[in-house]
């Protein structure tokens, strides 16, 4: 699954008229990048969500067939549902087994083909964390030794990247929530996993870091 549905403020002007996933960086829209890393890693199936001008990004992108990938999108309405609600409300279209969710503001060459046997038998979830960026010192969450525990200590931050199990959302209702409180009740139940990325990644959440990401991938292409 992809998140896309969010109205992008931080962003703004250029999301006034435009959703943040069809921000072009390197030639290409933001989303596409994920859909061409996604199709590389064996991905098939691909939910994207959709909110604020979400049929601009049905448009753009069809049935996901020229990108070598079947697209379905899950509605939210006129109101973004957050992470936890967007994720539930798209739950019917994901099936029984575990699934991936990319932010679809972030930039990364995390081969997600390697996270497919990450979650372990018992896990609710896997989050792949990344070294703090000056936007967020403070990290988000604690990694012990394979494990993301709700005690102190040196804390990473979460890249938007993460393979969850439906259960994780046991007992939730249809309507706008965040993930994060599902992760940290998990966590202190020793049911969530983890892991330290420390290649590419870039959260787009400004012009300044879309004109950075469009510099890198420019220069990547020659």
């Amino acid at each position: 699954m992809i998140l896309a549905a969010g109205r992008g403020e931080r962003m703004r002007p250029l999301t006034l008229a435009r959703p943040k996933p069809l921000l072009e960086a390197g030639g290409a829209p933001l989303i596409v990048h994920h859909l061409r890393a996604l199709q590389a890693a064996g991905f098939e199936d691909i939910v994207v969500n959709l909110s604020w001008l979400g049929d601009q990004i049905r448009a753009a992108l069809g049935d996901g067939g020229r990108h070598g990938v079947r697209l379905h999108y899950s509605d939210e309405g006129p109101e973004p549902l957050e992470t936890g609600g967007g994720i539930f409300r798209a739950l019917p279209l994901l099936g029984a087994g575990p699934f991936l969710v990319m932010n679809g503001d972030v930039w990364t060459d995390i081969d997600c083909s390697l996270l497919r046997d990450r979650l372990g038998p018992h896990d609710l979830a896997h989050l792949v964390l990344v070294p703090n960026p000056a936007h967020n010192e403070k990290g988000d969450f604690v990694l012990e030794g394979g494990r993301i525990v709700e005690t102190p200590g040196e804390r990473f931050t979460f890249s938007g990247v993460g393979v969850y199990r439906a259960e994780l959302f046991d007992g939730c209702s249809d309507g706008i929530f965040k993930l994060a409180p599902l992760l940290r009740s998990a966590a202190r139940a020793g049911r969530v996993s983890g892991e330290l990325y420390t290649g590419a990644w870039l959260d787009i959440g400004t012009p300044e870091r879309l004109a950075h990401l469009d510099e890198l991938l420019s220069r990547r292409r020659g």
